[in-house]
């Protein structure tokens, strides 16, 4: 999950009903996309080992205490709510450019993909390309996979790139419902995340909440959350991919 956003997101409403599946169009223009949106920390990534050694190296350099491990078990709000556990108010800003500044050098290469975390991007991407699930009809909308989460952008796409995992978009800098502004741009349908927060942005967008229990909130959580699916893990989402599609005819 994410935890490095610039600025907080204002929260919004949940709509009382659970979205249908439905495919949108693109932004650009062209071709329709069949749209998902995936979380960052703790649902692509498990950034626990990365983001502890930055706050290490972060407590080090201002010799403030930082308790790295209980930290990392509040991964999803913004670094700033962290943040504003160890230090005054007035710090906090500066600080958190300097954690930023820092997170290259020690979080990147320490932070391993989650198990299903290639193959389910592979999957979305597959849709609708010759030898794809489905053997979708012409005309039928292409995968897109696009990454929407509230760490600072630069960073989450070193992240990516270091472990190759190639979607076709990343959004940084949104958290909770205001996930929503980039899964409307890009007309996400589904949006796969592991805090009840990005279910949340999932239904303020009208798309699916596809659950992952990966990160800090439990299955139960989710569940009441309304996650509209749940899954243990990503090694799951290709299977319901391929259900999913095949409903949509």
């Amino acid at each position: 999950m994410s935890s490095h956003p610039q600025q907080p997101a204002p929260a919004a409403p949940r709509p009382s009903q659970a979205p249908q599946p439905q495919a949108r169009p693109g932004t650009d223009g062209s071709n329709q996309a069949l749209t998902v949106g995936f979380d960052l920390d703790m649902t692509l990534i498990d950034s626990r080992p990365g983001i502890k050694a930055a706050y290490l190296e972060l407590a080090a350099e201002t010799g403030t205490h930082i308790d790295a491990d209980l930290a990392i078990t509040r991964l999803g709000p913004p670094l700033e709510q962290e943040l504003a556990h160890w230090f005054p108010d007035d710090q906090i800003q500066p600080v958190a450019d300097r954690y930023r500044a820092l997170y290259p050098e020690y979080a990147i290469a320490p932070t391993p993909a989650l198990p299903g975390a290639r193959e389910a991007i592979a999957a979305v991407r597959a849709y609708g390309t010759s030898g794809g699930p489905g053997t979708p009809a012409p005309g039928t909308p292409r995968g897109r996979a696009i990454v929407v989460t509230a760490k600072h952008e630069p960073n989450a796409k070193l992240h990516l790139a270091h472990l190759g995992i190639e979607p076709d978009a990343v959004i940084g800098w949104l958290w909770a419902e205001a996930k929503a502004e980039a899964l409307r741009e890009y007309g996400a349908s589904v949006y796969v995340g592991d805090h009840v927060g990005d279910v949340r942005g999932a239904h303020t967008a009208g798309a699916l909440a596809v659950a992952v229990a990966t990160g800090p909130c439990s299955a139960d959580d989710l569940r009441a959350a309304g996650a509209d699916v749940l899954l243990s893990d990503l090694t799951e989402f290709p299977a319901w991919w391929r259900s999913y599609v095949a409903d949509l005819g």
